[in-house]
């Protein structure tokens, strides 16, 4: 008898289903309207990565006939049939939802994007002088021909196609001639015009699809259409290369050349205008995507923010004092004192950098070592780690430069660190380095202390202002020794160790797990309290599926919050019927990995930088880290619970792998995101009261608390 396949939902089509949820968060009319149209634009840079990576590694499969060794999955070719016809369905949908829905109620909110047609005498002088003084100097129409070749064009760029006719009798019957007129980036892709009423705008595009006669005097234009090519980024990086740093410089280069897997049109092309463009980027009829336009939608996300449609969007979450450090400036002293927890974008990110700034001027620090995988482009937490290494610390970075699209950022602050005498590595050999972990040692009146912050999320202070997150801080001598373990098995030759406390890709994550949903199935079988909740990214891991699916049948409950992929199939009779996957697509980007396993009646409870996923579990080095502080503890399965109580952001996948919103069967509305905000405020307000009769209270973070 042939082995029944496993459930296994295909994790391209699952991440599909994902930025559909994404989707719906801009057809939401609940939403603020320009939030609706800042989630559209997120759908369409996701979409541009997914291609970019995801879709241009399918076609490398199917180019190179290779076969998935998994039975329960698709087949390249399969797959990508699937996917050309889900992706040109969605597409339509984004647009869709643009022209019925976002457009015209912004129109009734008195904001209108207007063609040239529909301008007005003083709108179209605006427009003119825009052309001669800022446009057209920065223009570079380019000719197509048998001596001029056809451009290389950036990845993503936005460029229109012109066919002219020659306005030279002679020259008037030759062979079709085209042209290329490159859209510039530097310029904003929007322009406010002169308006009486309301408030109006038009597109850089249209702006010189209009004045295309002032390029191109000696031709007619015959017509013009905006197109935009993406290319395959996903890097081959030669790790065996003598110099990593310029082998990753290399592959960047390699990446805006790469072969084109999607070509973007409009609707309304013209037909050999659009037979020109297939044949010079050798694209196939189901790379094309005709679309009402406007083309590239990631630019409504600088449109959502313009100047005077603040009532138009969420309530901002500023993020308030944590009120784990109130009443302390030495960070030092108040980690000494018991673990701190902090919750971000909630509680401010900005302890994490007083961390690292306090620990550079400290005279008492001797060391400083942290993993960096993705930071801002101003980082403080650099500027910090700089200061320590010229006030002569021992300062240890890990700079990951294999981070995806961070690669020259990385790069530049590599360098950067270097030259201040830090210590950098790039990361381990075939490995990617995403565990995110700061250790500062310090000298003290008895001994050496070492302080830590372990963390789910980057080093980053722009994303931690959007980004869900939970960082811990402890002074815990065990948690120091396996710091200590873990940075010297990543700068140095180190055999990985026994940890005691910490469970670490890639030697020993897969077995923590595997052992903790074991005791599980152990647990239900004894009659013992059971039990996982996990918070994960994705999850697509075959064996940590199997296993869920095993516990599911021996009666263990198996919740999941999930807020991407998952290639688990829950609600399956005999397979998956204890199991409950929901997914919070919100406000903020729920980015925290924490499990929570029962134990037979003694829950623990652990967080870290890992999702279950193949990569995270055998490719990567990450750390997931015990919560042990009783206190902390309840805390951190308070963060669970209310987000299993979400019933405003959460939707259930059911069997079918569709989502559907959570029921509230006449209870209020309840959202986890700004639950968790209003008990940050509370927890800070309730120490706060305190030292209500003191004409003084000290907020202890760069951002105010309202």
């Amino acid at each position: 008898m042939a082995e029944k396949k496993m459930p296994y939902y295909n994790r391209e089509l699952s991440w599909m289903d994902f930025n559909g949820r994404v989707l719906e968060e801009a057809t939401r009319k609940e939403n603020p309207l320009m939030e609706r149209l800042r989630f559209l634009a997120i759908t369409g840079s996701n979409l541009d990565e997914f291609f970019m990576v995801r879709v241009a590694g399918v076609k490398a499969q199917v180019n190179s006939g290779y076969k998935p060794k998994e039975g329960f999955d698709l087949s390249p070719q399969e797959l990508l049939t699937a996917l050309e016809e889900k992706t040109h369905h969605f597409m339509e949908r984004q647009y869709s939802c643009l022209h019925r829905s976002i457009l015209p109620a912004l129109e009734k909110s008195g904001i209108r994007f207007l063609s040239v047609e529909d301008m007005d005498n003083r709108q179209k002088e605006y427009l003119d002088k825009y052309f001669k003084n800022v446009l057209f100097p920065v223009l570079t129409p380019l000719a197509v021909d048998g001596s001029r070749p056809f451009p290389q064009l950036a990845n993503k760029s936005l460029n229109i196609a012109v066919r002219l006719e020659s306005k030279d009798v002679k020259e008037k019957n030759k062979e079709k001639q085209f042209a290329i007129v490159q859209v510039p980036a530097i310029l904003p892709r929007f322009l406010e015009l002169p308006c009486g009423e309301g408030r109006a705008f038009t597109l850089l595009e249209d702006v010189i699809t209009d004045n295309l006669p002032e390029l191109f005097e000696l031709h007619s234009i015959k017509a013009a259409c905006p197109f935009r090519v993406t290319r395959d980024s996903d890097l081959e990086i030669d790790e065996e290369a003598e110099d990593f740093m310029s082998e990753v410089k290399k592959s960047i280069k390699r990446r805006k050349r790469g072969r084109p897997v999607r070509l973007e049109l409009l609707l309304k092309c013209d037909k050999d205008l659009r037979s020109f463009l297939i044949d010079q980027l050798k694209i196939k009829k189901s790379e094309i995507y005709q679309l009402a336009g406007p083309l590239d939608l990631t630019f409504f996300s600088k449109f959502a923010g313009i100047e005077g449609c603040e009532d138009m969007c969420f309530k901002r979450i500023v993020p308030v004092a944590p009120a784990d450090f109130w009443g302390y400036d030495d960070i030092f002293e108040a980690i000494r004192d018991k673990d701190r927890m902090v919750h971000h974008p909630y509680e401010s990110f900005d302890c994490v950098v007083k961390f690292i700034e306090q620990a550079a001027e400290d005279e008492d620090v001797l060391a400083i070592k942290q993993t960096l995988y993705r930071v801002s482009g101003n980082s403080p937490i650099i500027a910090a780690l700089i200061r320590a290494a010229e006030n002569g610390k021992q300062v240890t970075v890990l700079v990951e430069l294999k981070a995806r699209f961070d690669e020259e950022n990385n790069i530049n602050w590599a360098q950067k660190l270097e030259k201040a005498g830090c210590h950098v590595i790039y990361g381990l050999h075939g490995l990617k380095t995403h565990c995110k972990i700061a250790l500062v040692v310090r000298r003290e009146e008895d001994g050496i202390r070492r302080y830590l912050h372990l963390g789910t999320g980057n080093y980053n202070d722009s994303t931690a202002k959007i980004y869900t997150d939970v960082g811990l801080f402890t002074c815990s001598s065990q948690y120091g020794a396996d710091a200590s373990s873990l940075f010297n098995v990543i700068t140095g030759y180190s055999r990985p160790p026994e940890y005691q406390h910490f469970a670490v890709a890639p030697h020993g994550l897969r077995s923590f797990f595997t052992r903790r949903i074991r005791q599980e199935i152990e647990n239900a079988k004894n009659g013992l309290p059971c039990g996982i909740t996990a918070k994960v990214n994705s999850l697509v891991d075959p064996e940590i599926i199997s296993l869920l699916y095993e516990a599911s049948s021996a009666g263990v409950p198996v919740k999941v919050v999930v807020r991407g992929i998952c290639c688990l199939i829950p609600g399956l009779p005999g397979v998956s019927e204890n199991i409950e996957i929901i997914s919070i697509v919100g406000q903020l980007l729920e980015h925290s990995r924490i499990f929570r396993f029962e134990n037979g009646g003694d829950p623990r409870i652990y967080m870290g930088s890992a999702d279950w996923m193949p990569r995270n579990l055998d490719r990567r080095v990450e750390l997931v880290f015990p919560i042990e502080d009783a206190d902390l503890k309840e805390r951190a399965f308070g963060i669970l619970d209310t987000l299993l109580s979400d019933n405003t952001n959460a939707r259930i996948m059911q069997p079918d792998t569709s989502y559907q919103h959570v029921s509230r069967r006449g209870r209020a509305a309840f959202s986890s995101q700004l639950t968790f905000y209003k008990q940050a405020q509370e927890r800070l307000k309730a120490l706060q009261h305190v030292e209500n009769d003191s004409p003084l209270i000290p907020i202890h973070s760069a951002e105010d608390v309202r």
